[in-house]
This record gives C-alpha cells, sequence and structure tokens, in this order.
C-alpha cells in the first residue's frame, strides 16, 4: 500500500501523470486502442488512466512509456515517480465504508483546487455547513439511517471545511438561492446558528458569499445546482460537478465548462452583492 497523503496531492498526481501520458501517446500518433493492447488492456481503460480516474501499475507505465518512445532513465523515472504518488491513500480512505465511489473523486478534486465556484438551491454548501445543519440533511435525506454511518458522514464534512482556512486555501464563490436560507432544516434554532456560520465565513478574505433572492428572474430559474472547480496547474482542466441522487457527473470538455462558467457569471451579476446579501442573512436570522 502507498503511504498516506494529505490534500489533494494524490487527486492531483493522478491527474497529471493522465495528462502526461496522453500527450506522449498522441505526440507518437499511438492510438488508445494500440496502446491498450500493448499493456493488455482495453481503450476504454486507457481512457480512464489519461482521465486519472483509475489507479496506475507501475509496470503498464513503463510499457506505455516505452511504446510512446521514452527511453531516457531520468525522463522514465520522473514519470514513475508520480506513479507511486499518484497511488498514494489519501486522508478521506479512512471513511471509504461511507463515501460513495462518484464522491471520492470530487473530494480529491475538492482538495486540490484553487478556486470553487458553487450555485446552491435547496441546501447550504457542504464546506459552510454547521455540524448540526449537516446531521439534519443527512437523515432528512432518508437512505442513510443508522445512528453511526449518520454521524461519521457529519465528520468527514467538517474534514473537509478545513480546507478553507489551510494554508493554501481555494477561494470560494458560492451563491446560495434564499429557498436554503428559508428551509427549515431542523428548526429556526438549527437554523440561526446555519446562518451565523455564514456570516462568519463570509468575512474570511477568501471567500464571497451572495445570495439569489426571491423574486428573481432570469438564468436562476432555468440552472439547477453545480459546482465549478478551477485549478492553478496549467495542464489540468476546469471541473462542473452534478450531484444526482446516487451518483454525479464531471464534465471537463472545455465547451461544457466555458457555458457553466458563463452562467455563474451570470448569477453572479443577478444575485445581491455579498454586502446585500450580509444584510439578507441578518434579516433572516432575526425572522427566525
Amino acid at each position: 500500500m502507498g503511504t498516506t497523503q494529505a490534500g489533494g496531492g494524490a487527486t492531483v498526481r493522478r491527474l497529471l501523470l493522465g495528462t502526461q501520458l496522453r500527450k506522449l501517446r498522441e505526440a507518437r500518433g499511438v492510438s488508445r486502442e494500440e496502446a491498450g493492447y500493448s499493456i493488455r488492456a482495453s481503450e476504454s481503460k486507457i481512457s480512464r488512466m489519461e482521465l486519472g480516474r483509475v489507479g496506475f501499475k507501475e509496470r503498464d507505465v513503463a510499457d506505455l512509456l516505452t511504446l510512446y518512445g521514452v527511453e531516457a532513465e531520468h525522463e522514465r523515472a520522473t514519470v514513475l515517480g508520480l506513479v507511486r504518488d499518484a497511488n498514494a491513500t489519501s486522508w478521506w480512505h479512512e471513511y471509504g465504508d461511507v463515501l460513495p465511489a462518484w464522491f471520492q473523486n470530487y473530494v480529491g478534486l475538492e482538495e486540490a483546487v484553487s478556486e470553487i465556484q458553487s450555485y446552491e438551491v435547496q441546501f447550504v454548501h457542504g464546506l459552510l455547513q454547521t455540524a448540526e445543519y449537516a446531521r439534519a440533511v443527512i437523515t432528512a435525506g432518508g437512505h442513510v439511517t443508522e445512528a453511526e454511518e449518520i454521524e461519521r458522514r457529519v465528520e468527514l464534512r467538517l474534514k473537509r471545511q478545513a480546507l478553507l482556512t489551510c494554508d493554501h486555501a481555494p477561494r470560494l464563490v458560492a451563491v446560495l438561492d434564499e429557498a436554503a436560507l428559508r428551509r427549515p432544516w431542523g428548526g429556526p434554532e438549527l437554523m440561526c446558528t446555519q446562518i451565523e456560520r455564514l456570516l462568519d465565513l463570509a468575512d474570511l478574505p477568501n471567500v464571497r458569499l451572495q445570495v439569489m433572492p426571491f423574486g428573481s428572474a432570469g438564468l436562476s430559474a432555468e440552472v439547477g445546482a453545480f459546482t465549478l472547480l478551477g485549478f492553478a496547474e496549467p495542464d489540468l482542466a476546469d471541473v462542473v460537478y452534478l450531484e444526482q441522487f446516487t451518483t454525479a457527473l464531471y464534465l471537463d470538455k472545455p465547451a461544457e465548462v466555458a457555458e457553466y462558467r458563463h452562467a455563474m457569471g451570470n448569477l453572479l451579476a443577478d444575485s445581491l452583492s455579498p454586502e446585500v446579501s450580509r444584510d439578507l442573512l441578518h434579516t433572516v436570522r432575526k425572522e427566525l
């Protein structure tokens, strides 16, 4: 087993390794089918490797480097070193029993980003939730009933929140629909505490919180919740994350990402400014 890595290190290295292998393959004019044949695998396996969505066997990568004409020992050593780092175990591995495979990808990406942009309609964003709010939302979902599993999911969500105050914290731009503030998860006292939490987090220099008020027309009526993940590494493409009930979609095609980036710009323009959003938060808290 590999060593344990904090943060999104393993995820980033897996993505970078996949990107590097794709570039080497394309430069050599090798098809995915040919590459798969060389390591006794399918074309789809090569695709998943190049997208950083599977683990890597050192022997497979060594064989691919040979196929791609990478013969210099120092070049091979650099790439093979990435294999070991990419296969490291991340901190959330211990939560594998309560963390769906489709969400493990998101947690890894979340810790590797330089910027997170999100639009939430029904819930407060997970990185901004109190423990009580998270517990109420998880319980209300109905598909988790065991008390121990609920608490482990809450604990995982709280550990993710350390991201916002770490040394290399990403920028979080969050647009929150007013409906999420008005929905009484767990009762007035719980929601009052949650709104106070939002007010505190909005003071962080890397957090920008804006509320989409009731009565606002336009794009907000057509767009569902989504998260846009941006990376500082030039070789890593931005990713749009769309969560569904039992799975999630990850979009990374430039045209698709551009549409969501444009949508986010419109949502920010249509929602209340950070200052006016803060005033609304105070108003909602007083009305509880």
